[in-house]
């Protein structure tokens, strides 16, 4: 099958293979001719299945007569992070080269004012995360009554940010006859709840069962101590010849700390997080896509739906705390039918979770055991070396003699300086002068033979 086959407009297709595809993917294929049709979809995908083209290709066609109307956006796309909002910007831009839509991204982190001025000129096409949108929205700057269709993507992501009530919220604000589109990779209670409320009679597309790895994707556990994980890591890099790689830690400092760490030694790394401003990620993401740094380490604000070509490896310095984020997390390798290797760090306090994430996913993962450090790496000083051999049960030289001599410079009191001497044996035989001795031994002397009168 090719695209030719789903349905798409002439200059659509000069789009997309202008863009370098010709075949669809899975959920391409079955999705995209059902939106054509103006059905409601629900489609459950792995991540790097190509659902964002699913979606996009068709609306820009439905989209392609009509004008929106100030304030009144005719299509919205709700994303749950900055990143995946501009990367169905970029989609659009790139499919939709030979239409004359308009389009409006609403994230936070970037001036309202520019965001303003763009709804009142009429957008096609609205692409916003759920709270700028709310924001904008409060404030009267936008009205979706005109909204004509609705593409929930990334449902399960929503719900893990906590964004369900917003996005329930928005759906009563939309027209009741819409179109609307919800795509997630797991079908958790809430969203199954949330698409019997809001969506009519949808088609259930699903490519892979939900929480399912990539088969591209060679995955292995990295047993290591808490202590060690910096060196192994700088270990596995270097041995795997990592041409592009990302990095996951569970918490924002952990992310910063490991990107000084990395550019100390060398690596030509980046850090993505929420604490950074949209244009400082939107910098670090394009260095990363350019090359110019090869290494990006991330919270899991880039572990959904990031579409970065060519990145060879995965790491998850810290094992995640959700069993689904360990598949989002390794989907950033492995896209588009090309091979990748995932390899996730454990430590004793992890074991609860990397069984949740092979009972989610339903393979065991192979384990690699302790990695040391290089031997670089494991060069110590002499006193790290004291130290080694004093765990192991020897000593280096002098180790014990210096210890023993610290304490008496730092304690010079006498009682303390050493025992006292212990009680002289019957046989033991007398100090003599000439011999420097100091006890006496001999008869009491006179002038100490005395009695106290009573």
């Amino acid at each position: 099958m090719s695209f030719a086959d789903l349905g798409l407009s002439d200059e659509l297709l000069s789009a997309v293979i202008a863009a370098g595809y010709d075949t669809p993917t899975p959920i391409q294929a079955q999705a995209i001719p059902s939106v054509l049709m103006m059905r409601d979809i629900i489609g459950i995908a792995q991540t790097g299945t190509g659902k964002t083209a699913s979606f996009v290709l068709p609306m820009i066609d439905i989209l392609a007569h009509g004008r929106g109307r100030a304030r009144m956006p005719r299509s919205l796309i709700l994303e749950p992070t900055r990143e995946l909002a501009a990367q169905v910007a970029e989609n659009f831009e790139k499919y939709g080269v030979n239409h004359k839509l308009s389009m409006a991204l609403l994230i936070g982190g970037v001036s309202m004012g520019d965001q303003i001025k763009a709804l009142e000129k009429g957008v096609d096409v609205l692409i916003a995360t759920p709270g700028r949108l709310m924001d904008l929205f409060e404030r009267g700057n936008i009205l979706l009554n005109g909204c004509e269709l609705l593409v929930i993507d990334e449902a399960d992501r929503m719900l893990d940010m906590g964004f369900i009530p917003d996005i329930e919220n928005i759906c009563t604000k939309l027209p009741t006859n819409r179109q609307t589109l919800l795509f997630s990779a797991t079908m958790p209670p809430p969203i199954k709840k949330l698409s019997d409320k809001f969506l009519s009679n949808p088609k259930y597309i699903e490519v892979a069962r939900p929480a399912t790895a990539n088969i591209n994707i060679e995955q292995k556990l990295v047993d290591v101590a808490p202590m060690k994980k910096r060196e192994v890591l700088r270990d596995l890099i270097r041995s795997e010849d990592v041409s592009t790689g990302i990095i996951f830690c569970n918490r924002k400092t952990t992310v910063r700390e490991l990107n000084k760490s990395l550019k100390r030694h060398g690596f030509r790394s980046g850090e993505i997080h929420g604490d950074i401003d949209q244009a400082a990620r939107q910098r670090e993401l394009e260095a990363f896509k350019t090359g110019e740094i090869n290494l990006l380490v991330a919270s899991d604000v880039a572990a959904r739906g990031l579409d970065i070509k060519g990145v060879s490896h995965v790491f998850n310095f810290d094992a995640p705390w959700h069993p689904d984020d360990y598949v989002h997390r390794i989907g950033r390798t492995g896209r588009a039918g090309a091979k990748g290797k995932a390899f996730t760090f454990v430590t004793k306090a992890d074991e609860e979770a990397i069984d949740n994430i092979e009972k989610l996913i339903g393979l065991k993962i192979e384990r690699l055991g302790k990695v040391s450090a290089p031997k670089e790496e494991r060069e110590a000083t002499p006193k790290k070396e004291a130290e080694r051999r004093s765990s192991r049960g020897g000593r280096a030289k002098g180790e014990e003699s210096e210890k023993a001599e610290k304490p008496e410079k730092r304690q010079p009191r006498p009682e303390k300086a050493a025992a006292p001497a212990p009680a002289p044996r019957e046989k033991a035989p007398r100090s003599k002068p000439d011999e420097g001795g100091t006890d006496w031994n001999g008869p009491m002397p006179d002038f100490l033979n005395f009695s106290i009168p009573a």
